[in-house]
């Protein structure tokens, strides 16, 4: 057997477990973003002025600093000023939710914004509450529309969880540059991680894809909004 698959045999377990963590990464992240950008699009949206400017500006800086940069500013910084017991694992979701928070939020303000207007009026003819209405009949869309756009975002923060490699959490790119820099077959074990990250991003996006057709709204369509 050729040395490169020999070593990508032998380290394969080890990167298999590097992507059960990414993967985890991933999903907290995109978790965390979720909860933050639909109260962030619900704050763009109906929120006062004051609320909006606080709010983009808190879109306009975690779109507007690169990844890398945020990983070192909280984990070497505010989380250890703070004294947080955060490890890189979770350091890095976190970083990775605030991020994909911002994108997202953008992504559900688009998709409230093209549903009908009279919806929220209707609503509060029958008695509903602003919250209700929201809650009830605003999410439940917006949910659903945004599904194909958060499919690319989680393509998106895939490929951003290979920097966590630069604060030691223990995903794809760590592990194969750990057993690289001591077997120094860079190119087979390096390869071997672009295709567990494929494969990662061709499952995500088809289990998205899948919800997509199963929660459409007919007469809806992603083309459509804004």
């Amino acid at each position: 057997m050729p040395a490169s698959l020999a070593v990508i045999a032998d380290s394969l377990p080890y990167l298999l477990a590097g992507a059960i963590n990414t993967a985890g990464i991933v999903v907290l992240a995109m978790l965390l973003g979720l909860a933050l950008g639909i109260v962030i699009a619900i704050g763009l949206v109906y929120g006062n002025r004051l609320l909006r400017l606080l709010l983009g500006f808190y879109v306009w800086f975690f779109r507007g600093v690169p990844v890398l940069v945020l990983l070192f500013l909280f984990y070497f910084g505010l989380f250890t000023y703070l004294n947080l017991p955060l490890n890189a694992f979770f350091s890095v979701a976190v970083v990775l939710g605030m991020t994909t928070g911002a994108y997202q939020a953008n992504i559900f303000r688009g998709a409230i914004l093209s549903l009908p207007r009279g919806q929220f009026r209707a609503a509060s003819a029958l008695g509903m509450s602003d919250v209700q209405t929201i809650r009830s009949i605003i999410l439940p869309q917006v949910l659903r529309l945004s599904i194909p756009a958060w499919s690319n975002e989680y393509s998106i923060i895939l490929k951003d969880s290979a920097l966590a490699f630069v604060i030691g959490a223990p995903e794809i790119m760590a592990r194969a540059q750990f057993v690289a820099s001591r077997t120094y077959q860079h190119l087979p074990l390096y390869l071997t991680a672009g295709l567990l990250y494929f494969l990662l991003t061709w499952l995500g996006v088809w289990g998205l894809r899948k919800l997509e057709q199963r929660l459409r709204i007919p007469g809806y369509t992603h083309h459509s909004m804004p």
